[in-house]
């Protein structure tokens, strides 16, 4: 039973502390993650402050002033009674008016005179608002001659009415603020949400966007300021992901009917095999070799695009190393012209340079802009192959007699599974991606890649690779 009343007892205690810790918890919850109750909280507090300090500065500006209209009037008339009857001071006594105290120091500060109390020359602002704040004294501090001989004044008077008047304005100052929070908080409440409208039309509208409606974009008519340019940056970021979004899916488009055409070749020649081609000798050599053509064909497509895809992620990596540019373009010149019986070739290579670079990958970005000017060259014609040091790069440059790329298709050239009309023949072949692989390697090694082309005339690319010593 005891226990019983104590632990309600307890309750009813605790009760309104409960209470308090709730309200101070979803505070922190809802100033934590609402930008719309932090900002009038922010507002409500502002407002606070300014009451207070004006306030403060009202109580203290009424007391300043009060004091100055006193020492205009009655201090002065104090202090210049005493100078006149000093040194019977005496005197001083019979006079009838509102100090406490009248202490005068001499010139070495001690005390020449006291009605009673008895103490150290006062002058300090600090000691002055001390002596106001806790024993409601204002102590006038001031200095006259005497015979050559200077001396010191303290004069405290009473200033509890003038401290009450001073209290009594700053309490009503501190009331009307209070009374004005009533009409204040409605309208900071109603105008921080009206702020951040925008931003939650934002969230609700990003909330929205998914691959199948990835064109949506923010409205920006009725944004203004920062969150106009929020919403700016966020449909140009939008906007960017959808051009990528969708090279995205024109390069998986591209890469599947790719894949398509040598997989249905390699399916016709099955199915023909499991008719017929068993046992006739003629059907079955062409369609071994069929489908082992497709399948190299399969095989360096499947390369290309791990190639790309390695780069995308960041994971392709180059073994790099220093050595002689002229040592794998001497082997380049070799294997072309082994392989290559149907066209005029040309090669001079002017300067030899030491670069720091992957060998390998070097020398497959060179052989993709050659092995690109003989599949665009006809028979007969010319591919000029130089080397040569021009200001801080050492040029590769290949030249042929070729069909050339048209204007309109310069741009596009070094997109991925991209090729022009003049290039999509079955016997020039490929898959357009050689250009996109050179394009990464060149800029794996910090280099450059330049295209000049007239259509019908031919075309000119210049690899340049950035070199750490010249060999002449």
């Amino acid at each position: 039973m005891v226990r019983t009343i104590i632990k309600t007892l307890l309750k009813l205690i605790l009760y309104p502390f409960r209470i308090i810790i709730k309200l101070l918890i979803s505070f922190f919850k809802r100033l934590k993650f609402s930008i719309a109750f932090k900002i009038s909280t922010t507002y409500v507090l502002l407002y606070i402050v300014i009451i207070m300090i004006a306030a403060l500065t009202t109580t203290v500006g009424y007391f300043l002033l009060e004091i100055r209209k006193f020492e205009n009037t009655v201090i002065t008339n104090d202090v210049e009674y005493i100078v006149k009857n000093f040194p019977e001071v005496r005197n001083i006594k019979v006079r009838d008016s509102d100090y406490n105290s009248v202490e005068i120091y001499d010139e070495n500060l001690n005390t020449y005179f006291s009605t009673g109390r008895h103490g150290k020359y006062v002058s300090s602002i600090l000691l002055v608002i001390e002596k106001i704040l806790f024993d409601n004294e204002y102590i006038y501090s001031g200095a006259f001659s005497y015979r050559n001989s200077d001396y010191y004044l303290n004069i405290s008077y009473p200033v509890g009415e003038i401290l009450k008047d001073a209290w009594r304005i700053s309490f009503v100052v501190l009331i009307s603020g209070a009374l004005g929070l009533l009409f204040i908080i409605p309208i900071v409440v109603s105008t921080s949400y009206k702020l951040i409208g925008p931003i939650k039309n934002m969230t609700e509208i990003t909330k929205t966007i998914t691959v199948n409606n990835i064109n949506t974009r923010l409205d920006i008519k009725d944004a203004q300021d920062e969150l106009k340019e929020l919403s700016q940056t966020f449909n140009e970021m939008m906007d960017r992901i959808e051009g990528g979004y969708k090279i995205q899916q024109q390069f998986v488009s591209d890469a599947s009917h790719e894949l398509r055409t040598p997989i249905a070749v390699i399916k016709g020649y099955v199915n023909m095999l499991d008719r017929w081609g068993k046992n006739d000798k003629a059907v079955l050599e062409e369609s071994i070799e069929a489908i082992k053509n497709e399948t190299d064909n399969m095989q360096d497509l499947i390369e290309k695009l791990l190639f790309i895809a390695r780069s995308d992620r960041s994971t392709l990596n180059f073994t790099k190393e220093d050595f002689r540019i002229m040592s794998i373009l001497n082997e380049i010149e070799k294997e072309t012209k082994m392989i290559d019986k149907e066209h005029k070739l040309y090669f001079d290579f002017y300067h030899d340079a030491i670069i720091y670079g992957d060998k390998m990958q070097i020398k497959q970005a060179i052989r993709i802009i050659i092995d690109n000017a003989m599949k665009f060259t006809p028979p007969g014609g010319h591919i000029m192959v130089s080397g040569f040091i021009e200001d801080d790069y050492y040029v590769i440059k290949v030249k042929d007699t070729g069909i050339g790329i048209k204007k309109e298709d310069l741009d596009k050239i070094f997109d991925r599974l991209y090729r022009a009309e003049e290039s999509r023949s079955k016997a020039i072949g490929g898959h357009g991606l050689g250009l996109s692989i050179a394009k990464i390697i060149l800029l794996g090694h910090k280099g450059k890649i330049r295209v000049r082309s007239k259509f019908g005339k031919g075309s000119e690319f210049s690899l340049l690779f950035p070199y750490l010593q010249s060999q002449f």
